[in-house]
């Protein structure tokens, strides 16, 4: 099954739009993973096993684990998905960025040593830095476009032939770069104009949407800007509300994750 294949699965079988972040910050892990040398592993499978039934997709961002030498165990928790929950799509979040023989190492990184269904690119070297990762014909590359942060506009929004850059990797994208056809692209939630703009370009081309949690995007406009015509086409992402909720009496971490995550998929399933 292709990377597109199964997400669209996901979104029928799960009734979701939402992606869930696997961002551990050990600062912040509950008291008894913190001394706990594979505590990384078992709050993320925990947080996994609390939402599975709510999700899209699990993204794993590569830079949490690797700042605190835990490769091995987001392989784990990799193999776990994989495992447990094979037709969830788990998109290795880690916005490469190289050309050549680099490029084609980073590809088997994510695809071969993590066994990732999707892999997050940067387009600024252009095609060359994309093509290693099209040999995977089965996998997704997600490339970003519009970026959620507002330094975003530094580059996305710089004029090339009277429209901003973002527009350009857009139509790039959809139009030359998908011939395995398992394209998508990163498009923020924190800007739904252009989300809008950037789904009047691509068409049904899956959008990787952050921003929604606590970067404060807004689900409506969100959902309203990026939706395809069959209310489906996006893996909107939250991250850290859902791994770090507050917890209600009665409620342990994973219970908190669980709410949250549950009334996030409900609230974007409102607006679909």
């Amino acid at each position: 099954m292709t990377f597109i294949q199964k997400l669209t699965a996901a979104w029928e079988a799960n009734n979701s739009l939402l992606c869930v972040g696997l961002d551990p910050d050990m600062a912040r892990l509950p008291v008894q993973f913190q001394h706990d040398p594979n505590g990384i592993y078992k709050f993320c499978t925990e947080i996994i096993d609390a939402t599975a039934d709510l999700a899209c997709a699990f993204k794993p961002q590569i830079a949490y684990f690797a700042a605190l030498s835990a490769e091995s165990q987001l392989e784990d928790i990799c193999a776990y998905v994989r495992e447990k929950y094979p037709h969830i799509p788990l998109i290795m979040d880690s916005k490469r960025g190289d050309i050549g023989a680099t490029a084609r190492q980073y590809a088997r990184e994510a695809y071969d040593r993590y066994g990732a269904d999707a892999v997050t690119v940067s387009p600024y070297m252009g095609s060359d830095s994309v093509e290693p990762y099209m040999e995977w014909k089965d996998r997704g590359v997600i490339v970003l476009c519009r970026t959620s942060n507002p330094g975003g506009s530094d580059l996305q929004f710089l004029q090339v032939d009277g429209k901003p850059l973002y527009q350009h990797v857009a139509r790039m994208v959809a139009e030359k770069w998908n011939a395995n056809g398992q394209c998508a692209l990163v498009v923020g939630a924190t800007f739904p104009e252009e989300l809008a703009q950037v789904r009047a370009i691509v068409g049904d081309m899956p959008l990787l949407v952050p921003g929604v949690g606590a970067q404060g995007g807004d689900v409506e406009a969100t959902v309203k800007s990026g939706r395809t015509a069959n209310g489906a086409g996006m893996m909107i992402n939250s991250s850290r509300a859902i791994l770090y909720a507050t917890q209600q009496a009665g409620e342990d971490f994973a219970a908190a994750a669980r709410r949250v995550a549950q009334e996030t998929r409900d609230a974007i399933n409102l607006y679909r």
